[in-house]
């Protein structure tokens, strides 16, 4: 089974937005506005097989999650 792959939108310190896969040492991509790097993460997370979105507000808390792909069935845990 695939492991899922997950990105995360992050604020700048600059008031940008970087786009960065999970455990990754730099980003992926860098937007202007937040809207653009949902939009980029989105892209990226339903070209793998499983893919997850972790949206972060401007405080670094996490605002929200999306999956992509076919969850496993039964859910593990």
């Amino acid at each position: 089974m695939s492991k899922r792959k997950t990105y995360h939108v992050t604020p700048r310190s600059d008031g940008g937005w970087n786009v960065k896969g999970e455990n990754a040492s730099r980003a992926s991509s860098s937007h202007s506005t937040k809207a653009e790097a949902i939009s980029r993460t989105k892209e990226l997370a339903k070209n793998q097989d499983l893919g997850q979105v972790v949206i972060h507000k401007k405080d670094g808390t996490i605002q929200t999650e999306h999956t992509y792909g076919k969850d496993p069935y039964p859910p593990e845990g």
